[in-house]
């Protein structure tokens, strides 16, 4: 077992003793476990996924950030954490119209694509997160 925290801008989203997590790296998937080498990675949008001392499984809607693991402690900074019951889908489809809109006018010298792209892949999570 180790101790997770997971921490927003807004809040604790929780602190809890686990037995191992898979969260979405930048380069690709990660999993976490008892004794796992110290570790600070950068996060992306995409599903975190916690199992919890009795092996029970939770799954959150995770949208970037960072994770430090050092001496049995795992510690995720995010700008947010959801679980699928929170999330709110006629948001989340707003934000994909308005991303796809904005890249859709690549052209204009307005448009920051990087930032409209990391929104589109948020409000695409958000929704395949509440399984809509």
């Amino acid at each position: 077992m180790f101790k997770l925290s997971a921490v927003t801008p807004e809040k604790i989203v929780f602190e809890q003793e686990v037995s191992s997590i898979v969260a979405p790296g930048i380069e690709g998937y990660l999993g976490v476990m008892t004794n796992h080498a110290p570790l600070i990675t950068p996060l992306t949008s995409g599903r975190l996924e916690v199992k919890d001392s009795s092996g029970q499984e939770s799954e959150y809607f995770l949208a970037g950030g960072f994770l430090e693991v050092s001496a049995n402690v795992a510690t995720i900074l995010a700008d947010a954490i959801e679980t699928p019951a929170n999330i709110d889908v006629d948001r989340a489809k707003s934000a994909e119209q308005r991303a796809r809109e904005r890249l859709a006018d690549r052209a204009s010298a307005d448009i920051d694509t990087a930032r409209a792209e990391t929104a589109l892949k948020r409000a695409l999570w958000r929704q395949k997160m509440a399984k809509i």
